[in-house]
């Protein structure tokens, strides 16, 4: 059982807690310098999620617009091409 926990971890659960304890001081201290918290990366996140959501269907109307006009162009070429290829 020691194998496959330790396979699933990466390496044996002592030396894990000892990297996990060193590279969250290092977080920590690069995040306190920057004056950082771990609720301003939650917000800016949530609020990047916000901004896509609300953008996004304004820019699904725009794509709209581009699929019908190339649509409109495309269509007939294709079924022009097909007609054209099934005399052969």
């Amino acid at each position: 059982m020691a194998d496959g926990v330790n396979r699933f971890l990466g390496d044996t659960p002592g030396r894990l807690i000892v990297k996990l304890l060193v590279v969250s001081i290092i977080v920590g201290f690069v995040m306190s310098a920057f004056g950082w918290s771990p609720y301003d990366i939650i917000y800016t996140i949530r609020n990047f999620v916000l901004d896509l959501w609300h953008s996004g269907f304004a820019a699904l109307g725009r794509v709209g617009d581009y699929l019908l006009i190339g649509a409109a162009v495309v269509i007939p070429a294709f079924i022009i091409l097909r007609i054209i290829s099934y005399r052969r």
